[in-house]
């Protein structure tokens, strides 16, 4: 199967060439042509499996060549839980829309910036992504209409309800009319899903994508059982050793984000953090240096370990465990993307080798442990 065989137009299939897509992913092929014809879809797929080309490509098939007959009243909407997808979601939306016989305009809208410019270029704007909160404050300050939606898109919905925000969506689907598609992507399909497809999807087609047990087989995983103040010096070894380029390093807080890029860039290794507390231009700007390669080390939270796309990560380090087996599978799959092999690197303390035996219990997956110590 290829993408021309989904009902895409010429143009939307030369964009698709262009950038490289070579891979149809098992969701892609599903969703794509149920999108077009404006049934209602819940793909329960892992992060990283091409949900966002799944229903980027089928709506603006569908707005082509459209205009919303009222100024400011949308007529496709995303729902994302992060700045971060939202600025993610908004590039793959202008990547494809290069080049349509008619323009279709487009724009993400977030919190942690001034509302005001955001006011004045929602003028046009049909395909519009959102974080709950903020579109809730458009939608009160008149600056945007929910009235005249036809596609409503949750993307991360599980990521969306566990970061608090089932009374804001509860509300945004409210303000939309009650005849709209409706298109649900999450990773896991928990109770809380469960709950919202019941109000908000009607006869969907079901899409699960199994997570394939060599997806993670071929990310090269390896555990070093180390003491926490040997932590940061076993770090610095690794990338040195290896002559990492382009890691992303996990930690449990933003003060040991902070505290572990400063230490890296004191002994002349690159790094930036980005996390909650920063700016959202601070934030912005330190991921794209790093996807672009300018930035060699970019230290997170679990902040970044879902929504994150950069096809090629090699190395992926989890400074200190997450709390959940589910964590910790969604950090490593940051690497080991799109077919490409990648290495996953585990610092583990005498106190937490219970709990990391547990993680590798749920992943189905034994790690080669090291003892780090004797490296530093």
């Amino acid at each position: 199967m290829s993408f021309a065989n989904l009902g895409l137009s010429n143009a939307l299939l030369k964009n698709v060439e262009k950038q490289n897509y070579l891979t149809i992913y098992p969701i892609q092929e599903q969703a794509i042509p149920a999108i077009i014809k404006k049934q209602d879809v819940l793909g329960i797929a892992k992060t990283g499996s091409g949900k966002t080309a799944s229903y980027v490509l089928p709506l603006l098939q569908n707005l082509e060549g459209t205009k919303s007959a009222k100024n400011r009243h949308i007529k496709a909407l995303v729902l994302v839980p992060t700045r971060e997808l939202a600025v993610q979601v908004s590039e793959v939306v202008e990547m494809f829309s290069e080049g349509l016989s008619a323009s279709v305009k487009s724009m993400a809208v977030y919190g942690g910036v001034s509302i005001n410019p955001q006011m004045i270029k929602l003028q046009g704007v049909q395909f519009l992504i959102a974080t709950p909160g903020r579109l809730i404050e458009l939608v009160e300050s008149k600056a945007i209409s929910l009235s005249e939606v036809e596609t409503l898109v949750l993307d991360e919905a599980d990521k969306m309800l566990n970061l608090g925000f089932q009374e804001e969506v509860n509300k945004i689907i409210a303000l939309c009319p009650r005849k709209r598609q409706n298109v649900l992507f999450s990773a896991t399909l928990s109770e809380d899903i469960e709950n919202i497809t019941q109000l908000v999807l009607n006869q969907p087609l079901i899409i699960k994508i199994d997570t394939d047990e060599a997806e993670i087989d071929q990310i090269v995983q390896t555990g070093y059982l180390i003491s926490e103040e040997k932590k940061g010096p076993l770090l610095r070894y690794l990338i040195q050793k290896e002559n990492m380029q382009q890691v992303l390093v996990f930690t449990s807080s933003t003060f040991k984000a902070d505290s572990v890029t400063e230490k890296l860039n004191k002994n002349g290794i690159e790094a930036r953090a980005i996390h909650s507390k920063k700016s959202q231009g601070a934030r912005l700007e330190a991921l794209n240096r790093f996807k672009s390669g300018k930035t060699r080390i970019l230290v997170t939270t679990d902040l970044l370990a879902r929504g994150i796309d950069i096809q090629f990560l090699p190395f992926v380090i989890n400074y200190e465990l997450p709390r959940s087996p589910k964590d910790f599978i969604h950090r490593i799959g940051r690497t080991g993307r799109a077919e490409a092999s990648g290495e996953a690197i585990s610092m583990v303390t005498p106190d937490e080798q219970h709990h990391f035996r547990v993680i590798q219990k749920k992943m189905k997956k034994w790690v080669t442990m090291v003892d780090g110590n004797e490296l530093v």
